[in-house]
């Protein structure tokens, strides 16, 4: 029952059936690592192992005679230079096991692999079966000759598995575009060879064409890794029949009609118009050139494409171009503050227009290219206030289309609201925002008036510019001083409008020590004038008595420079009442009234006036002027 084959040269005819061995006539192996030959040998029982058994490996071919090269020796160290330190014996051969294993093998070592059991004397057998080694640099991967869109497909990846020392696993690579990837992994063994496969299962969609796909293998611990990458051809029905061309022309021009059609294989690609074929062509895409476009070459043209595996056809339009139409857009409206708004701009257009927002002739929002602009506005503010225009345009033309927004909103007081004073007195200004106009009132609490109007002696007076008004009043406090005679004055100012109401206080505070500063300046003024008249009378007599003349009353011949040096000493002055120190407090400015003072300066260099004295808005002004007559 072992005799399976014969061998030719056997010294004993008579046990030549018994001279036989198995190995596997096929093994694989990765490249770097190691792959074992399983080996089992037999020879006749009559025969006596003559000094031990031993066994020989050969590359290539089973003759000794024609010095093939030597893989393995058991009884010496003896191999080829590309098997040093990379073959061993597995298998006991006393036990008639001739089991080998190569280490770390290369692609040279691809090839056919035999065996000679040596028993001592003439009982030397050299068996013609071999084992064909593979050496692996990628693992294989089983793809069927035709794939097709939307059918399951499996893919198989095979590692073998013929090295005791180290274990293979497999992983697909490049499937997270796959849709709902399936893996099983099984593990085959025939004669003593062993392969670990892992089969990935999907159904593949035409986008899945020309995508790759990999399959890797390593050894866990080790640096070995091994990988190979296939492209998938899906075979597919057209997908999409695409035409790049504008389907609107202007009349008596070329228009070009370009089609393409994705499928695998290429399509027949037609060009239809109605019923009739214009052109036809098997190729990814077809172009079709019209020249002199007339209206009769107006309407429907269709691309066709067809590959066998389905058919898939698109169609155009193909018209007159012309400018844009004269868009349309909101009624002009009124909105109070706060409220959002949705403008809406639509026109018709070939080709379709731009639609610009401009706002007071300002671009606003994007610019958009279709038939409809929406231009949002969130929480309208004052600022929003303004005249709208919609303009589209193409190449051919333009036109746009207007509209008014109009934002009411409560009163706001403006900065420049507060009480100064002036020659007369004092001065409250009152400049409010709103829409519609602020209506402006100014209430003096200390006399309990409301001024609306002038009286005689309130000087009341309001102006209207735009959404701004502004309110003033002038308070003289000669004939009833305010406040029971006291320098502070204390106004309200009221602003309000259909949306609201709002009261604001505009203090001024003088303080004691500068009406002090006004009496030293006041008399500083009389008394430089005094002494510029007592100069100018004594230069008179002087030369009244040099001319011998009689008593006469000084006549300026120049009163330009006699103003110019009182002015002059008035300056120099200001700089002394500015540079000097704290004055005494006077209690009131009535018996100055009557003095013969016609004019009086006084400048405040860098004072600060107290915390509120001057009220919401005031500006710390360095400068103030006061005439009394």
């Amino acid at each position: 029952p072992l005799c399976i084959k014969l061998h030719s040269l056997s010294p004993f005819p008579d046990a030549r059936c018994q001279w036989n061995v198995w190995v596997p006539r096929d093994i694989s192996g990765m490249t770097n690592s190691c792959v074992v030959i399983p080996c089992t040998f037999m020879y006749p029982s009559a025969v006596k192992p003559y000094r031990g058994i031993h066994g020989i490996w050969y590359y290539g071919q089973p003759y000794p005679q024609l010095f093939p090269p030597v893989v393995f020796k058991s009884r010496t160290d003896v191999v080829h230079e590309s098997y040093k330190g990379r073959t061993k014996l597995l298998g006991d051969l006393y036990q008639r096991n001739c089991t080998l294993q190569i280490s770390n093998v290369g692609a040279e070592h691809s090839g056919r692999y035999y065996f000679r059991a040596d028993l001592g004397g003439a009982n030397m057998y050299t068996f013609p079966d071999f084992a064909e080694l593979k050496v692996l640099d990628q693992p294989n991967i089983d793809v069927p000759e035709e794939i097709v869109s939307d059918e399951s497909l499996e893919l198989t990846c095979y590692a073998p598995d013929n090295c005791p020392d180290m274990t293979p696993e497999i992983q697909w690579m490049y499937t997270d575009y796959l849709p709902d990837p399936e893996f099983s992994t099984d593990y085959l063994e025939e004669s003593n060879t062993a392969v670990l496969s892992n089969t990935l299962t999907f159904t593949p969609r035409p986008m899945h064409n020309g995508q790759l796909l990999g399959c890797r293998v390593y050894y866990p611990n080790t640096t070995l890794v091994y990988e190979r990458l296939i492209s998938l051809d899906i075979k597919y029905a057209p997908r999409s029949v695409w035409v790049n061309v504008s389907s609107e022309v202007m009349e008596g021009s070329s228009v070009t009609l370009h089609c393409e059609v994705d499928s695998n294989p290429p399509s027949r690609i037609s060009w239809m118009f109605g019923d009739e074929e214009l052109l036809w062509e098997t190729a990814a895409n077809v172009t079709l050139s019209l020249e002199d476009v007339t209206p009769a070459n107006e309407g429907v043209y269709t691309c066709v494409g067809d590959n066998g595996y389905g058919i898939m056809n698109t169609s155009l339009y193909l018209a007159v171009k012309y400018p844009p139409r004269e868009p349309l857009v909101n009624d002009s409206m009124t909105v109070l503050e706060g409220t959002s708004l949705a403008l809406h701009c639509i026109t018709q257009a070939s080709p379709a227009a731009t639609l610009t927002w401009l706002k007071d002739g300002e671009l606003v929002g994007t610019i958009t290219a279709d038939e409809l602009s929406v231009l949002e506005i969130m929480e309208i503010t004052p600022q929003g206030d303004g005249l709208y225009r919609c303009l589209a345009e193409n190449e051919h033309g333009r036109a746009s289309s207007s509209l008014n927004i109009t934002v009411e909103y409560a009163p706001v007081l403006l900065e420049e609201s507060k009480c100064t004073v002036v020659r007369e007195g004092v001065q409250c200004v009152c400049i409010a925002t709103g829409n519609p106009e602020p209506t402006i009132e100014f209430f003096l609490p200390a006399l309990n008036i409301t001024i609306n109007e002038t009286d005689g002696r309130y000087n009341f007076y309001t102006h209207t510019d735009g959404h701004t008004s502004t309110g003033m009043i002038k308070l003289r406090p000669k004939g009833d001083r305010l406040d029971n005679g006291g320098p502070a004055v204390n106004v309200h100012c009221s602003i309000s409008n259909m949306y609201g109401r709002e009261s604001i206080l505009l203090e001024l505070q003088q303080e004691k020590k500068y009406l002090m500063a006004v009496i030293v300046g006041t008399i500083g003024g009389v008394a430089v004038i005094a002494f510029i008249i007592a100069a100018v009378r004594y230069v008179g007599q002087n030369n009244k008595k040099e001319n011998g003349s009689s008593r006469q009353d000084v006549v300026l011949d120049n009163p330009a420079l006699y103003y110019s040096a009182v002015k002059k000493d008035k300056q120099n002055l200001r700089k002394k009442v500015g540079e000097e120190g704290d004055y005494q407090p006077v209690v009131s400015m009535a018996g100055l009234e009557r003095r013969e003072l016609n004019y009086a300066a006084l400048e405040f260099i860098g004072a600060r006036p107290r915390e509120g004295t001057l009220g919401r808005g005031d500006d710390g002004g360095n400068y103030t002027e006061i005439k009394s007559k």
